[in-house]
């Protein structure tokens, strides 16, 4: 199904003011309506491997699978198919980094975020692993979907400090999950509806850090009829800001419904209507 004319998509990754190398890596396809964003963590260029495998892993094998069965549509033992491709892939793609940075010294340690977007049947379906985001502008409400995967967020769950105190903290990268640091990792995978004027952010954390949401939410809110120049502003404010990480923003604009495809028996009955 070919999600073009429904969605508008913008992805754009920049170094930022500080980092001499870009560690983040995204792919988008506006037709399957699949996007990927990863940023990569470990020394020398081993995080721009590791994101760089998982958006090419990800994108290639996603797009194969629901060339071959739609996204909504259920396995044999009736569980979602999106959810079950997500997590096949994503176990796929922790396997290659991993691998990768046992066999070869160069990339030890490395791993990366990921936050995975699959747009069908008037929803997304979404996985993320550690602290990359996406955010939800529908009308005047701005909300973050995903919870980081990360210290902080353990912290604020549990009381010890505010949310306040959080974007003040010296551990703002410390993330408690990552694709290819260890044999296995369980991504969190959950669905949500989708409605015509919807705004989607999908970002590094190069860009909430150094941006307040209020800022992200009032940019969406003034630019989103550009979708270009909105991202390319975004990532000027961080970069204004400081710029003291690669920063990545993948937008998604709902410009029409995009329901599941009808079966033939039902489009034969419409024939008779």
């Amino acid at each position: 199904m070919d999600l073009s004319a429904a969605l508008e998509i913008v992805a754009k990754t920049d170094p930022g003011m500080v980092r001499t190398n870009n560690e983040d890596s995204v792919m988008a396809n506006a037709i399957g309506g699949i996007v990927v964003l990863a940023d990569g963590m470990g020394g020398y260029n081993a995080g721009e491997v590791a994101s760089g495998m998982a958006t090419v892993l990800l994108g290639t094998e996603l797009e194969k699978a629901f060339v071959a069965k739609a996204p909504g549509s259920k396995d044999a033992a009736g569980v979602s198919w999106v959810h079950s491709v997500l997590e096949v892939e994503v176990a796929r793609a922790n396997g290659a980094i991993y691998q990768a940075a046992q066999s070869q010294p160069q990339y030890a340690g490395m791993g990366t975020t990921l936050v995975v977007g699959v747009f069908h049947d008037d929803s997304v379906t979404v996985a993320h692993i550690g602290d990359s985001r996406l955010y939800r502008l529908r009308g005047e409400d701005f909300r973050q979907i995903t919870r980081d995967h990360s210290l902080l967020q353990e912290q604020i769950d549990s009381g010890m400090i505010t949310a306040e105190q959080a974007r003040h903290s010296q551990n703002k990268n410390l993330v408690t999950r990552a694709v290819g640091v260890d044999p296995a990792v369980e991504p969190e995978i959950h669905d949500y509806d989708v409605q015509p004027g919807d705004v989607w952010l999908f970002c590094s954390d190069g860009l909430n850090d150094m941006v307040e949401d209020d800022e992200i939410s009032m940019t969406l809110g003034a630019l989103s009829a550009n979708l270009e120049l909105c991202a390319t502003q975004l990532i000027q404010m961080a970069n204004d800001n400081g710029g003291r990480d690669n920063v990545s923003v993948i937008l998604v604009k709902v410009k029409g419904e995009y329901p599941a495809a009808r079966g033939w028996w039902s489009r034969f009955l419409t024939w008779f209507k």
